[in-house]
């Protein structure tokens, strides 16, 4: 969602290839509109809106096979301009916002180590590696806690799916193993409430379920919640303005 309320969708896959198109939405009159290409046609990149308004899209893959490269929109031109590559290609990462501007990338980077996480610093354009996770992870989920730390949950490797989080702190660089989860997960949805607990939901071991539950930072430990009506993989969660968390 960008500064003024549009949606911009940076497209990724299309019956049997990779495309560049990028769309936006308009609420206000509830159209859709074609804008500037994207300059690398990927699926399974992320997407990022800066402090500054532009949207940064990083890593997937695409024609090229695992994508290291980044690209910024600039919502004021329309238009898409390349900036620093990642140090690691990678498909299915998360992506965060953290306090003092910086995006951090963590995890599935592709034949190389996939505990690997980098920082883009928006001033320069560049990316620098920080502390590795403890668990190499894709499928997984970053959230920035109201205390500036990001939370990191389950996901998988080509081993099995973890039920592990751990816990980044932006002023050190380094990563701590929190809480377990109740059930192993991945391709799940995490959403930081009002109350400054994390919902986690879906995603469980050996395909959907409905399964919830809580994470509670201030004492490092993870409760049951109620279930959702149908089980989910590959959702969505939204967190409203009334506090509310809409799954879709």
């Amino acid at each position: 969602v960008l500064l003024d309320g549009k949606v911009l969708v940076p497209r990724g896959f299309r019956h049997d290839s990779w495309i560049n198109i990028s769309e936006l939405y308009d609420p206000a009159t509830g159209n859709w509109t074609i804008t500037a290409s994207l300059n690398r046609a990927r699926d399974l990149h992320v997407a990022s809106v800066l402090t500054n308004g532009k949207v940064l899209v990083a890593g997937g893959i695409g024609d090229r096979d695992t994508e290291s490269s980044a690209e910024l929109y600039d919502p004021s031109t329309g238009n898409w301009i390349i900036t620093g590559n990642m140090n690691y290609g990678r498909e299915r990462p998360t992506a965060c916002i953290l306090k003092n501007g910086k995006v951090l990338i963590t995890g599935a980077a592709f034949d190389d180590d996939m505990t690997t996480a980098e920082l883009y610093d928006p001033s320069t354009g560049n990316w620098t590696l920080t502390g590795d996770m403890n668990y190499g992870r894709e499928w997984h989920t970053a959230s920035v806690l109201a205390n500036g730390i990001v939370l990191v949950t389950g996901g998988a490797d080509g081993n099995g799916i973890f039920s592990s989080a751990e816990l980044y702190n932006p002023s050190t660089g380094n990563w701590t193993i929190t809480g377990y989860m109740n059930e192993a997960r991945f391709d799940h949805t995490a959403s930081v409430l009002t109350n400054g607990k994390v919902l986690i939901t879906g995603g469980c071991y050996g395909g959907w379920c409905n399964s919830t539950e809580l994470y509670d930072p201030s004492t490092g430990h993870w409760t049951t919640t109620g279930s959702m009506n149908n089980g989910r993989v590959n959702h969505r969660a939204s967190v409203l303005t009334n506090g509310k968390v809409l799954v879709t």
